[in-house]
This record gives C-alpha cells, sequence and structure tokens, in this order.
C-alpha cells in the first residue's frame, strides 16, 4: 500500500496489515485488534469467491445481493462476539466504523448489509451515528446545514436513518444550526453532537462525554441500566497538561514520505505520548532524506542548505522505516552525523539497516557496504533478504506481527529503558535483516548487538557504546506506544534529547523477570 495515498501502514499483532484508523483505535481505547477486525471489500469478495470455487452454493448465481451483503453481515457478527480488551465473554458493543462518503459506489454493498443487520436485529439493538460536516462559506460566517441534510436524505433513501449525528466544525454549533438540523434530518437536538475543533485530539472524548454522547448511545441501545458514569479523570488531567506545557524539543524526522504526515502517524503519536511523559511538546521538523544528498547539492543548492540547516538545529534524530532506495544516501548522513556529533539517535526498521551500512562504511572502511535491497550486486551485503521472503509475491510476505527478542545482556541501555525483562515482544514488518555473518566484525569495531529472536541469529537491537543514545531496533515500538504509556525507546529518546536519560535510569528500580532464555 503506498504511504503516499493510504497513510501508514499499521501492524497488528497477528501480522495483519490494516488501515491507520486501526491505529487509532487500539491507541485510544487500549485495545489489541486482529486482522479479522479489519473488513475490506477485497477480503469479502476473496471469501465469497473462495466459498464458491468450494461448491458452496450448489451453482446458483453468486450476487451482490444476497451473497456479497450476507458476506458482510456475518463477518460482522463473527467479530462481534470476539472481545479485544482482555476480557473474557462476549463484548457489549459492537463498534462499526462504515468508511467512504455515503452515496459512494464501492459503499453501497456495505450499506445494504447494515440495512439488513439492523432489521434483523432490532432498533433496540443499532445505533446509526451519522459524521458530517458543517461548513462556514463567505465572510457572514453562517454555518451551512444543506451538506448535512443532503447526505441524510441520501442516507434514508437507501433505507438507514441516523440516530446520532457527529457534526465536524470549526466551532462549536449554534444552537439555531442544531435546530434547523434537528428539522430536517428528523433527529433529537439532544442527539446533534458537536465534534468541533480543539486544542489537541484528547479533547475530543471530553468534548463528547460533555454533551452526553454516551447517555445518547446507550438508551438508544436500551443499555443505560447496566453502565457506570464514564471515569475521565486521568484522560482529562492528560489532555490539561499537554495544554499547559511551555518547553519544547526538536526532533528532526529523516525520511522518505515527509510529504504526507499520515505516513509516519503512529510515530508522530509515540512522540507525543513520550513527550508528554517528559513534559515537553514535540516540535518535529520533518526532513526529506533525498534533500541532504550531494546529488541535492547540485540540482537544488536551497533545499539541500535547508535539509543541513535543520538537522543541525535538532535536539535528536529519528530515521524511521521504509522501502525503495531512494533517500537512502540521505539517511545513512543523518546516522553519520547523529554518530560522530553525539546526537540522540533511534532507528527504527530501515532506521537500524541504515545505521549498520553507515557504520559498515565509515568505520569497517567497507566502501560498497549496502543492503541487497539497494544494490543486489554489492560485495559487501551487511543486509541481506531473509531466507524465508518471497521474491515474487508482495503481500504478506515479510516478517510480520508480534515477535519476541530477547536481550544477550541485562545492563544494556535498551534493556533498562523497558525496565530489565528478559525479552519484549514487539510488532515487525520488514523482508531484510542484518546479515549475520558481519556481525562479529562490526561488534569487533564497536557496534554492540544487544537484542535478537529466539534463534540467536537475527539480530533485533543494535547499541553504540560511549555514545548519549544511539539505538537501532529491527521491530516497530512506535505501533504498541499508548497515551499515558509511551514506548520505552521512545521515551529514552527524549529523554536523552533534553539531557535526563541518565537521572531516568537510575531512578528504576530493577525488575528483571524470570522469563527463560532462549536455548
Amino acid at each position: 500500500m503506498s504511504p503516499f495515498e493510504h497513510g501508514e501502514v499499521f501492524v497488528l499483532d497477528d501480522g495483519g496489515e490494516v488501515d491507520l484508523d486501526l491505529g487509532n483505535y487500539e491507541r485510544f481505547l487500549d485495545v489489541t485488534l486482529t486482522r479479522d477486525n479489519n473488513i475490506t471489500t477485497g477480503k469479502i469478495y476473496q471469501s465469497v469467491l473462495d466459498k464458491e470455487r468450494r461448491g458452496d452454493y450448489l451453482g446458483k448465481t453468486v450476487q451482490v445481493v444476497p451473497h456479497i451483503t450476507d458476506a458482510i453481515k456475518d463477518w460482522i457478527e463473527s467479530v462481534s462476539s470476539v472481545p479485544v480488551d482482555g476480557k473474557s465473554g462476549p463484548a457489549d458493543v459492537c463498534v462499526i466504523e462504515l468508511g467512504g462518503t455515503v452515496g459512494d459506489i464501492e459503499s453501497m454493498p456495505f450499506i445494504e448489509a447494515l440495512r439488513q443487520l439492523s432489521f434483523s436485529v432490532g432498533k433496540e439493538n443499532f445505533c446509526l451515528v451519522h459524521v458530517s460536516l458543517v461548513p462556514v462559506l463567505g465572510v457572514v460566517g453562517e454555518q451551512k446545514t444543506k451538506p448535512t441534510q443532503h447526505s441524510v436524505r441520501e442516507l434514508r433513501a437507501l433505507g438507514l436513518t441516523p440516530d446520532l449525528l457527529a457534526c465536524r466544525s470549526a466551532q462549536p454549533l449554534l444552537h439555531g444550526t442544531k435546530e434547523k438540523l434537528s428539522q430536517f434530518c428528523h433527529v433529537p437536538v439532544a442527539n446533534i453532537l458537536n465534534v468541533h475543533d480543539v486544542p489537541n485530539i484528547w479533547h475530543v472524548p471530553l468534548l463528547l462525554r460533555n454533551q452526553n454522547a454516551h447517555e445518547a448511545i446507550l438508551k438508544q441501545l436500551n443499555c443505560i441500566s447496566m453502565a457506570s458514569p464514564p471515569d475521565l479523570q486521568a484522560w482529562t488531567k492528560m489532555a490539561e497538561t499537554y495544554d499547559n506545557l511551555t518547553e519544547s524539543v526538536k526532533i528532526a524526522m529523516v525520511g522518505k514520505y515527509t510529504g504526507l504526515s499520515d505516513a509516519y502517524l503512529s510515530v508522530i503519536k509515540a512522540l507525543l505520548h513520550a513527550c508528554v511523559a517528559c513534559s515537553m511538546k514535540p516540535s518535529v521538523e520533518w526532513i526529506a532524506a533525498s534533500d541532504l544528498e550531494d546529488e541535492s547539492a547540485r540540482m537544488t543548492p536551497e533545499a539541500h542548505a535547508k535539509a543541513w540547516e535543520t538537522l543541525k538545529s535538532c535536539s535528536c534524530v529519528l530515521v524511521p522505516g521504509g522501502f525503495g532506495d531512494r533517500g537512502v544516501q540521505g539517511m545513512i548522513l543523518a546516522a553519520k552525523f547523529a554518530r560522530e556529533n553525539k546526537i540522540p539517535y533511534l532507528g527504527i526498521c530501515l532506521g537500524m539497516q541504515i545505521s549498520v551500512i553507515e557504520y559498515s562504511r565509515s568505520v569497517l572502511g567497507l566502501e560498497r557496504a549496502n543492503s541487497e535491497e539497494f544494490d543486489a550486486d554489492t560485495p559487501n551485503p551487511v543486509v541481506i533478504f531473509m531466507p524465508e521472503g518471497s521474491r515474487t509475491h508482495m503481500g504478506s510476505t515479510m516478517r510480520l506481527g508480534s515477535r519476541i527478542t530477547f536481550f544477550k545482556n541485562p545492563d544494556c541501555l535498551t534493556s533498562k529503558l523497558y525496565q530489565n525483562p528478559a525479552c519484549v515482544d514487539e510488532r515487525h514488518r520488514h523482508r531484510y535483516e542484518v546479515n549475520p555473518d558481519f556481525i562479529e566484525q562490526l561488534e569487533g569495531a564497536g557496534l554492540k548487538f544487544v537484542g535478537n529472536d529466539e534463534s540467536g541469529r537475527r539480530m533485533e537491537v543494535l547499541e553504540l557504546p560511549n555514545h548519549p543514545y544511539y539505538i537501532g531496533v529491527q521491530f516497530h515500538p512506535e505501533f504498541k506506544s499508548r497515551p499515558g504509556r509511551p514506548s520505552a525507546l521512545f521515551q529514552g529518546l527524549i529523554l536523552a534529547a533534553t539531557g535526563r536519560l541518565q537521572a531516568y535510569l537510575s531512578s528504576l528500580p530493577d525488575l528483571r523477570s524470570k522469563v527463560p532464555q532462549p536455548l
């Protein structure tokens, strides 16, 4: 999936590659989702085709209605009974997000499936929240309700009537606007929720709570008697704490897809969580890796000079994941700059491989050291294609999902940041790995590989001793970062950037667990 078109690919524990929206749900609700929680048109059509090939339809003509719609309903009903919050027993409520816009041809089978589902489960078991935009046009500043009126009319023509309206707007809705929406959309004023712009996104649940959105939904689902009041004290404190932060830390984000911030959404959220935990505001400086390269100095000298000026002004450097050779030389230069100038550095996935390539070239003297991804004929392949990978099929053929990383040395910085477990469980998404044949040579030159997989041959974590903070990880720690519970490595990066890492480490208790080491 192209990051420029879809944003980031969010990876789940079971290896599911899904839309970034599921990352938002995991972070906000602190749940663990699976690939089955992500329904796509392709998955539905594939399941129906598989059934037809097996003969499940007994040779009947396969149609959108009822076969496609039945497959959608069956998928929803099967997923709705599986808890995602770690508790046993079926869930009380299943939330379904239908993306796109009412009227899109792509979403028609899904809308029809939801119409049928609402009829079969009964009105007291189905609550429809319609999200719409209320724009303000012209200098008069009048809030226009026509877009919402038309989308509700379209929705009702398709057999679905909204129980609640969630209206996005820049400013709070006027009472007159709500009354007009209520009159023309057949929704009570109390059920018209206004989701206007707020200082930070953590205010949105508080905004909905203050409008009694939870009560409106519970009343519609006839669950008002079994629900307790929402406990949002800690959440409120977190949102207000961020609003009152005054100091910031400059973070250099050196990547390939800097033109679209959604391509690194989980990384940005992980930095936010870490900064708030350190009482700092993140100031992310986007640097296109290609602008750091020598070629850029010749072709676009102004962009080249600005990129280097920005990099040198930052307190830490982060190189996130990515694929392809565009911008790789710029990332290598950024890693070298951070290493030589003792600037805190965190390399994630590709960022770790970049640090290995840079160290091999600069310290080992292997001038043509490279990854097989970028140069198949390199005489020094310090990063290689994984033996179990597929070179012909691109979809779901990477090393995906949660994998255990064992620490070789409990005294390494990464282990201390995780508070000294024997191992950690983090999510992966990669096709290439550090070549084990070069490990001895790299470690002899000072680069330490402190974490590996259960086999002991696949390198997961590297560190550079005698450096304030220079860590590379093959996994993606950003996927498990949560508000109020930041990723250890991101928090370590911010602490190092603000000169507080050693004090933090000294305050940690020794919590080394008794998890057995791999054979």
